[in-house]
């Protein structure tokens, strides 16, 4: 298993639709490792195939809820569908509950009203279809990695005053340009 660098927001990769994985084979078993690898060393509890320069539909999780289950997969073409949204103003967002990160912006961390509840449609890196019906942070997850596979990031998604926060954060690291990237275990972007 081999850790790969992480891509950081300008990227074109982040920022444009990825493609269907038509393949199951040793090649896509060898970077769903690869890709576990880099999460788990970044630290991260998702890792898409855009952050890490693969344009293609397919992220891993990684995570262990309040009752000590972990959850951890890959899921290829995935397929996303997710409660209602409760519209937010700017004072009911909770900068502690709904705060995430992103590891393609390193160091940040902005509150974004996310759904309650998904349910996620995908297949293994053997082709086998699954389901996972996810609620609270495990559907923060999987609605955070599906964006990266249609080009949005969570900061895209970012209402004011947070919005200009991240904006101002990217310019700050010289962000926001084609070519940046960081290497888990090597690099220290986060500052």
């Amino acid at each position: 298993m081999a850790v790969l660098p992480i891509r950081i927001t300008g990227d074109p990769v982040l920022h444009a639709p990825a493609t269907e994985v038509t393949t199951f084979d040793d090649g896509l078993r060898a970077l769903v490792d690869d890709m576990y690898a880099t999460m788990d060393l970044a630290p991260g509890v998702g890792l898409a195939g855009p952050q890490v320069g693969v344009a293609k539909r397919l992220f891993v999780f990684s995570w262990t809820d309040d009752d000590g289950e972990l959850w951890r997969g890959a899921a290829v073409n995935p397929v996303l569908w997710t409660s209602p949204l409760v519209p937010e103003t700017h004072a009911d967002l909770d900068e502690d509950e709904e705060s995430e990160g992103c590891l393609s912006i390193p160091g940040e961390r902005f509150p974004l009203r996310r759904a309650e509840g998904a349910i996620l449609r995908a297949q293994d890196v053997d082709g086998t279809p699954y389901e996972i019906e996810a609620h609270g942070w495990l559907a923060r997850v999987f609605q955070h990695e599906y964006d990266h596979l249609d080009g949005v990031l969570y900061a895209d998604r970012l209402s004011h005053p947070y919005g200009k926060a991240a904006l101002k954060a990217v310019r700050k690291q010289s962000w926001g340009v084609p070519g940046k990237s960081w290497l888990p275990g090597r690099d220290h972007p986060e500052g």
